[in-house]
């Protein structure tokens, strides 16, 4: 049996059920500013995962480096969700 697959699936699973509340957390603190960390590690996690060779820890890299780029879109998705007050706004946080 190979389970590759399934320890993939679980691994994406868990990495996009983590940058859910992180997206979360820094827009409530941070806003929109830190983006540009979001862009650094898609980039660096992208990139390494086309230097290891070993499969899974390729797809978990590449899987991170998406969900990073991803989670840009979802910071300023995030700032709009605030500003409809479907999540609660920072009152410590200037805007």
């Amino acid at each position: 049996m190979h389970f590759t697959g399934i320890l993939i699936a679980i691994g994406t699973f868990l990495i996009i059920g983590i940058f859910h509340p992180i997206v979360i957390k820094t827009e409530y603190y941070f806003g929109t500013r830190p983006w540009w960390l979001f862009l650094a590690g898609g980039i660096v996690s992208i990139v390494a995962a086309l230097f290891v060779e070993d499969v899974m820890l390729s797809a978990f890299l590449g899987v991170l480096g998406a969900s990073f780029l991803w989670s840009i879109g979802e910071l300023f998705e995030q700032k709009k969700r605030v500003e409809k007050g479907w999540f609660p706004r920072n009152p410590k946080k200037n805007r």
